[in-house]
């Protein structure tokens, strides 16, 4: 059986690695095993960090709503409660930037919850 010579498929395999490793300090961006090692470690934190996005993202939008709710006399959650009662359903979202442009149609959704707030005490 004839001998099969990898040259050039190893090469292939780790000029990928290295292009992955550009910009990396030290012997990171131009040494295989430590361009490796850093690219396996950097895929792991982006796998990890596209979900804790998401949450971060979250609870951003939640305290810009908190600290404009606030400055209405209310808080956040009796806020969110008012809307669930009125029967609006806007995400946190477009509430957050409804809040952070201190846009007047906002404020009309703050008026809106106290008033069903209010409804439902009775």
């Amino acid at each position: 059986m004839a001998r099969v010579k990898r040259g050039t498929t190893v090469k292939q395999k780790h000029n990928k690695i290295l292009d992955r490793a550009k910009g990396y300090l030290g012997r990171h961006h131009s040494t295989y095993r430590a361009a490796r090692e850093k690219t396996e470690k950097a895929g792991q934190y982006a796998y990890r960090d596209r979900r804790q996005k998401k949450r971060d993202f979250r609870s951003l939008w939640i305290v810009r709503i908190n600290a404009a709710v606030r400055g209405n006399g209310l808080t956040y959650s009796q806020f969110m409660n008012g809307l669930k009662k009125a029967g609006i359903t806007l995400d946190r979202k477009v509430l957050a930037q409804m809040a952070y442009d201190a846009d007047k149609n906002f404020d009309t959704l703050v008026d809106t919850a106290k008033r069903f707030i209010a409804e439902s005490a009775k």
